[in-house]
């Protein structure tokens, strides 16, 4: 039965290639074009998997809901030792760090978990498309709407413009830290004509209206001080000083910091049917993924380095205090972003979860098997091994994998990194394994004290450590955790992650 059903479906991937491959007519490689189903399917066929284990529901009333006990949760309770060579040598000094266990770390991390970066990835350019003097509340700011255009000369089948949006205050002197938040870029508060442009815009707009409907003219003479367009409500100058309630921009333009906003579909789509096109896409000509070829969380952590590599060309800002942010899936892309690219100065990473900082073999909430299932397309094809049930290489659990989180973090030393949680209560669901995170938090600290920074103030034993009460400060070092006593957000954290910022990075508001 089972050769009969793979029969099949070798029938099915090759009809779906012979419809969606047709020549382009120009010697193109011909793009591909998958569903979810089928580029799973193509994944796990290329892997040798014949059937992975389900992941876990959401639903805690469901048959298969997740595991919530933690007497269970931990069936490989020993993490891989951040800091043991392969060899089985100890690392002791920090030239072993970066010239031997790091390397070491990348290449499982890369190969395992999240995939390798191609070696030729196209180049992006950076066009500002609007600039913008407008006010936050009663902060003045420049916002600039930017878009990065990658190179496809090579495969002019795939489009990737990257869109990102810059604002910084105004009333600053010199280059301000900013904040890079993976999200959907807006300007703030678009500036408006003057009354003196609104009239003019206004006529030509009635006089358009009538042509377009002459029954209009009898309408607009009824009503002759009746303007189509008005102008929206200007700021506020009277409203109270941004506070710790404020919006997170607000909070970090009243600071004396900017913010950018990158839109992560306008590198890589959020699904797996997208992973032939985006940079993926484009980088393999339209054509399916390797199993150790990069997934979306790795595309956006690139597409952010790109971004970075615009910031630093801009006068208004700092280049050496520049930062990450993201919040769940893209808290996850926040914290591979800084773990892989080495000028970003800090991170604030937001109930990332797994395939964030909580530990992968930790069997609590989300599972391995959510991630080489429905969001198998974050990872690298690799990955889905660890939910194979059935395979040519036999079985393999998260307990097989050579890597966890807490190297991830590790990656991320001595460089300021500050790792966000909620509360189950407001909506930040135990799913996340906020316990798991901690765990991997504590195990990371042991990296950043080898490299002369401070951790979270704890010993390094993850077993024993206790996840400290809601709201509790663990902000004296350069490694950073607190749970705040919202949901699914950062935000309540922000009035905290901007003081210890500042402290850590060193800057004073000008």
């Amino acid at each position: 039965m089972m050769k009969k059903i793979v029969f099949v479906w070798l029938l099915s991937a090759a009809g779906a290639l012979a419809q969606n491959t047709a020549s382009s007519g120009n010697g193109l490689p011909p793009l591909v074009t998958f569903t979810d189903q089928q580029d799973h399917d193509n994944m796990m066929q290329q892997l040798g998997i014949k059937r992975l284990r389900p992941g876990p529901s959401g639903n805690e009333s469901a048959p298969n809901h997740a595991n919530y006990d933690e007497a269970t949760a931990n069936p490989c309770p020993e993490l891989p030792e951040a800091l043991t060579l392969k060899n089985g040598k100890k690392v002791t000094t920090a030239d072993d760090w970066w010239n031997k266990r790091r390397p070491e770390l990348v290449e499982d991390i890369e190969r395992e978990v999240y995939g390798r970066l191609p070696q030729k990835i196209p180049s992006v350019t950076w066009t500002v498309k609007i600039t913008d003097k407008e006010f936050v509340g009663r902060i003045p700011v420049v916002a600039k709407q930017l878009i990065g255009h990658v190179d496809n000369a090579e495969y002019p089948l795939i489009t990737v413009d990257i869109n990102m949006m810059l604002v910084v205050p105004a009333n600053v002197k010199g280059p301000v830290p900013v904040l890079m938040m993976f999200g959907r870029p807006s300007f703030p508060a678009p500036a408006q004509p003057s009354p003196e442009h609104m009239e003019k815009i206004n006529t030509a707009f009635k006089d358009m209206m009538i042509k377009h409907d002459p029954s209009l003219k009898a309408i607009f003479e009824q009503y002759p001080a009746y303007n189509p367009i008005t102008r929206l409500p200007g700021p506020n100058f009277f409203a109270p000083p941004p506070n710790g309630e404020s919006p997170s921009t607000e909070q970090l333009l009243a600071a004396g910091w900017g913010y950018a906003t990158i839109d992560p579909a306008s590198i890589q789509a959020d699904n797996g049917a997208g992973i032939t096109r985006g940079i993926i896409g484009l980088v393999n000509k339209g054509q399916p993924r390797k199993p150790d070829d990069w997934g979306a969380l790795r595309a956006w952590a690139w597409g952010a380095a790109r971004g970075l590599d615009y910031l630093e060309t801009d006068a208004a800002v700092d280049p050496k205090r520049v930062g990450i942010e993201g919040v769940s899936r893209y808290g996850k892309a926040a914290l591979v972003a800084l773990a892989f690219e080495p000028r970003f100065a800090i991170g604030l990473i937001g109930s990332s979860g797994k395939g964030g900082a909580t530990l992968h073999r930790r069997v609590f909430g989300e599972a391995v098997e959510s991630l080489t299932g429905g969001e198998y397309y974050w990872m690298a094809g690799n990955y889905m091994k660890y939910g194979a049930e059935e395979a040519s290489f036999g079985t393999k659990t998260g307990c097989d994998l050579p890597v966890d989180s807490h190297e991830l973090i590790a990656l991320c030393a001595p460089r300021p990194t500050f790792i966000s949680y909620g509360i189950p209560e407001k909506g930040d669901a135990r799913w996340l394994d906020q316990q798991g995170s901690y765990m991997a938090t504590v195990a990371a600290g042991s990296v950043f004290k080898l490299l002369g920074a401070k951790d979270i103030g704890v010993s390094n034993d993850y077993k024993s450590e206790k996840m400290p009460p809601v709201n509790t400060d663990m902000l004296d070092g350069q490694l950073a955790w607190r749970q705040h006593d919202g949901g699914h957000t950062d935000w309540p954290n922000m009035k905290h992650f901007i003081p210890w910022a500042n402290r850590v990075l060193k800057y004073e508001k000008q």
